[in-house]
């Protein structure tokens, strides 16, 4: 693709990213490669679809709008899953625990949104000593990195930040979003709880926003601690079409402040511009 068509493509996820309202035809048909039904591709539910494609902006964000994702390790084809069943998070049903408020309240870290997005991923690709069956082959390769730092640039992907008392980085989540949902990718923290917060102001934000489900993709013992639940493939499937073209407000750094994570526990906590007319 040349420079000059490359740019306009850029420009036009910009704009998409900023509309309140999205077409899932219309992203459906951004990328040049065609997407098999999940249903049909996969009818024992094995969780693989296809092979191949890329990880151009057009390509991922035409991938979500189907309930696909990519996961591969590095040498690796690029192969794209749609699990059965399907692990989500109902925003509005989000409860945090009595010992994550007691800790949010005496607290003086923040929250923000977008501040920092290549440092997350980055902390989220590197081996974790809390969990050493990632070890040195996370699906969080180079490859990836790039690809989703592309996509942060035209506005779709998106990262919640904690900050410790002396601003540095100790916890963090990525994943995209289009219109009403969120697809959650990877969290980390590097002091207890921070990721947790993270997802509390991330549970916050999306009721704030409009956002009514966020896809965990595959379930652990970490996210249905957090209150995650099974959605049979088929449901999700059905539910993502009206997700994708509901109308939502736009996430910009710009327009969220740095919050205080004992604030929380407000019902609004986020001192944010809701513009859903952009």
């Amino acid at each position: 693709m040349s420079d000059h068509c490359q740019s306009a493509l850029e420009s036009r996820l910009i704009k998409l990213a900023c509309q309140p309202k999205l077409s899932k035809h219309k992203l459906d048909m951004l990328s040049r490669f065609a997407f098999p039904d999940p249903k049909l591709a996969d009818p024992d539910g094995t969780g693989f679809v296809a092979l191949g494609g890329d990880l151009a902006p057009d390509t991922l964000i035409a991938a979500y709008a189907q309930g696909l994702f990519p996961w591969f390790n590095e040498g690796e084809p690029q192969a794209w899953w749609c699990p059965e069943p399907r692990c989500v998070i109902i925003p509005s049903e989000y409860c945090p625990s009595k010992s994550l408020k007691k800790q949010a309240k005496s607290s003086r870290w923040r929250l923000t949104i977008n501040h920092a997005f290549a440092e997350v991923i980055q902390a989220c690709s590197l081996p974790r000593s809390y969990s050493p069956t990632d070890g040195d082959h996370s699906w969080i390769h180079q490859t990836m990195i790039d690809a989703y730092q592309a996509l942060h640039q035209v506005g779709f992907a998106h990262s919640v930040e904690v900050w410790d008392d002396d601003n540095v980085l100790i916890g963090g989540l990525y994943g995209v979003k289009i219109g009403q949902i969120y697809f959650g990718e990877s969290m980390f923290h590097q002091q207890a709880n921070a990721s947790k917060l993270a997802f509390w102001g991330l549970m916050q934000l999306c009721q704030q926003s409009g956002v009514t489900l966020v896809d965990c993709q595959l379930p652990n013992p970490h996210l249905m601690s957090l209150g995650a639940v099974i959605m049979p493939r088929a449901e999700f499937l059905t539910q993502l079409p009206k997700l994708i073209e509901g109308e939502t407000a736009h996430w910009q750094a710009a327009n969220y402040q740095p919050l205080p994570v004992g604030r929380l526990i407000a019902a609004e906590p986020w001192q944010l511009k809701l513009n859903f007319n952009t």
